[in-house]
């Protein structure tokens, strides 16, 4: 049976629910630390801890996976593009691969001994100032 199997819709359609998302958690992965709404972040929450324990073991196999969860398809560099990354010029390289590095140089390490609970909701005081929607900060714990 699937009662109460439904995940949080955020009064969005299914596309831009699942874009959202999507750019939300590679925004949390680049900054380890995002400012939303409580809903949002309770949702968040649901795409990271996955992405973290998929990270925690850095194979072929997880980084696909990985791969597939954010919707990342990324062009191989030509030549001159990975001489100007290997010597740190960033600028060609493509967003989302710096988004798997961090994931898996950095998240995953960090968390090896941790078996769960990556992340941590802190709700602010104030109520957004156009809408007064509840907010908070999503964070890494560390």
């Amino acid at each position: 049976m699937r009662h109460r199997n439904q995940k949080s819709r955020l009064n969005r359609t299914t596309s831009h629910r699942l874009a959202m998302m999507r750019n939300m958690a590679k925004s949390f992965i680049l900054s380890q630390k995002i400012e939303t709404t409580v809903p949002k972040a309770k949702a968040l929450r649901e795409v990271i801890e996955p992405l973290i324990t998929l990270a925690k073991e850095d194979n072929l196999t997880n980084r696909r996976r990985a791969l597939q969860l954010l919707s990342i398809r990324f062009n191989k560099l030509d030549s001159k593009d990975k001489r100007k990354a290997k010597e740190g010029d960033f600028s060609s390289y493509n967003g989302d691969r710096l988004v798997m590095n961090e994931l898996f140089d950095k998240l995953g390490p960090k968390f090896k001994e941790r078996p769960g609970g990556y992340t941590r909701i802190i709700r602010t005081t104030n109520g957004r100032v156009g809408d007064s929607a509840e907010c908070c900060i999503i964070e890494c714990v560390e």
